[in-house]
């Protein structure tokens, strides 16, 4: 990598409840508030690559809005849409559209992709993939917005995480809705 190359950052921006969860019991995010303070489509102009595990990129990768959704929600998907996309998935491995699928070799892959040039990235999730990304040392930001609900259940947010990750604040916003943002680094357990 050249010396005046930015190395590209994988960054977890991630709605999450106050008791830790990023989806209900049956896959329930109707908690979730689309606050236009949190700037998403600041994040989104930030970033040119998102990494899904597979059951996310079903469930999300090729979402098409709803006919009655508002105008911003349909450019959000539209730019969403644009950026190349990567699933992280044990069976699935054809190439479509800007897709490309990994199977094996996550470490050595992502850290292909991290240093190629272009914007930060964004690891979108499931639960599955993030633990895995934790355990690799491979996210350097986590963006957190803590949402006012409690669930009581749902799937964690942090499950099986193999060693103690020392983090750096960055910035903490209260937004009018209530929701919380936290942005950490993480720069290695030094």
């Amino acid at each position: 990598m050249s010396e005046n190359v930015k190395q590209r950052r994988i960054i977890l921006d991630l709605a999450v409840t106050l008791d830790g969860f990023i989806e209900g019991k049956n896959g329930e995010i109707d908690w979730c508030i689309m606050d236009p303070e949190i700037g998403f489509t600041n994040f989104l102009n930030q970033i040119d690559t998102i990494l899904y595990g597979r059951k996310s990129y079903d469930l999300w990768g090729q979402y098409k809005p709803k006919t009655n959704d508002s105008d911003t929600e349909k450019e959000i998907w539209r730019v969403i849409h644009s950026k190349k996309k990567y699933v992280f998935s044990r069976k699935q491995n054809e190439t479509e559209n800007q897709t490309i699928f990994i199977n094996n070799n996550i470490l050595e892959e992502v850290n292909k992709i991290k240093n190629k040039p272009g914007k930060d990235i964004w690891l979108y999730g499931g639960a599955s993939l993030i633990t895995t990304f934790i355990n690799l040392g491979l996210v350097d930001e986590f963006r957190l917005s803590i949402h006012p609900v409690v669930l009581g259940e749902g799937k964690p947010l942090f499950i099986d995480i193999k060693q103690r990750l020392n983090l750096t604040m960055v910035k903490t916003r209260t937004l009018s809705s209530g929701v919380v943002q936290l942005i950490y680094h993480w720069n290695g357990n030094k």
